[in-house]
């Protein structure tokens, strides 16, 4: 039962927060972190 209250507790902590963290959005980020870290110059087009 400790995992199952700790996954509660993450869970509305995540729903209190102001803004929740999509999906989509830790993409970009750790792509354009693993980029830097390569040295590599991302080219990324405006939606």
């Amino acid at each position: 039962m400790a995992g199952k209250t700790r996954f509660i507790k993450s869970v509305t902590n995540a729903a209190k927060a102001d803004v929740p963290a999509m999906p989509w959005a830790r993409g970009a980020r750790r792509e354009a972190f693993i980029a830097k870290r390569a040295g590599l110059k991302l080219e990324r087009n405006a939606a």
